[in-house]
């Protein structure tokens, strides 16, 4: 509830006076954000983010001035020299005042984007998953953290959702569509249950395991003997995140968190564009 939560410390320091929600109505070419980027802007604050740089600053200059009474016009800007930005793309805003009694209407707004990040289900609470809880929290999506051992998932950070459980591929059917499944327990034959179970499903944004190139190779051919279906092993990620020299369990994370969010980005336009 990152979003939902920022969002009401904000609105708390205006209880007599609105803001103006800026919104990005259209964005051609190379832009910083997209169509569903806005934010709020008071007399003395902000909240969210178009994008930065000169395009915000001129936004949140032409909000104040309707705040003070000007006429809330869009505003149509070509990120380019003009206004000392290189993205060649252009970008119109919208102004809107919104008085005290609409700000349960941007609570919901908020409140929904929260609602829609996508999951990331991490099977496997030691150093490395919690390196990663870590990362992903600082990310738009909700993190689930399963062990089967107690003093581990202990350790697991705030914010993630914690599930202590003996059977943690029981866990995999009920998780939600889109989501990444990251499998990172301490015991292969754990991480097998698990990855096995995932690659039945058609509809999880990214199944990894972590592990090397031999690891992979030996799930494999366990996965065919038992009769997996081998079509499905083109969907295992394993090894997990890119292939650097350095193995702390923070560097680890942080390349498995990029990945994650590639494939989760993936799976959202590869989705939009089949129901279009």
């Amino acid at each position: 509830m990152a979003r939902l939560e920022a969002y009401r410390d904000f609105a708390a320091t205006l209880t007599q006076a609105g803001f103006v929600l800026v919104r990005v109505v259209e964005a051609k070419g190379s832009t910083p954000r997209n169509t569903d980027a806005w934010m709020l802007v008071s007399h003395g604050s902000c909240f969210g983010t178009i994008g930065g740089g000169r395009l915000e600053l001129e936004a949140i200059d032409r909000a104040r001035e309707v705040l003070a009474g000007a006429a809330a016009q869009p505003m149509a800007l070509p990120l380019g020299p003009a206004i000392g930005q290189c993205c060649g793309g252009h970008v119109t805003l919208s102004f809107e005042v919104i008085p005290p009694a609409r700000f349960g209407e941007i609570e919901a707004m908020a409140r929904a984007e929260d609602a829609s990040d996508p999951e990331v289900w991490l099977f496997g609470g030691g150093h490395v998953g919690r390196a990663l809880a870590n990362a992903l929290l600082l990310l738009p999506v909700k993190v689930h953290v399963a062990e089967t051992r107690t003093e581990e998932l202990d350790l697991t950070p705030e914010g993630a959702e914690r599930h202590l459980t003996a059977l943690p591929e029981s866990l995999v059917k009920s998780i939600a569509p889109g989501s990444a499944v990251i499998v990172l327990t301490h015991d292969h034959a754990l991480d097998f249950l698990i990855v096995s179970a995932a690659l039945k499903r058609d509809d999880l944004a990214q199944v990894g395991m972590i592990g090397s190139d031999t690891k992979r190779a030996t799930f494999e051919h366990q996965y065919v003997r038992e009769g997996g279906d081998t079509a499905q092993l083109s969907k295992l990620v394993c090894p997990i995140g890119y292939k650097i020299a350095d193995k702390r369990p923070e560097v680890i994370a942080a390349t498995v968190a990029a990945e994650i969010i590639m494939a989760l980005a993936d799976w959202r336009a590869n989705t939009s564009q089949a129901l279009s």
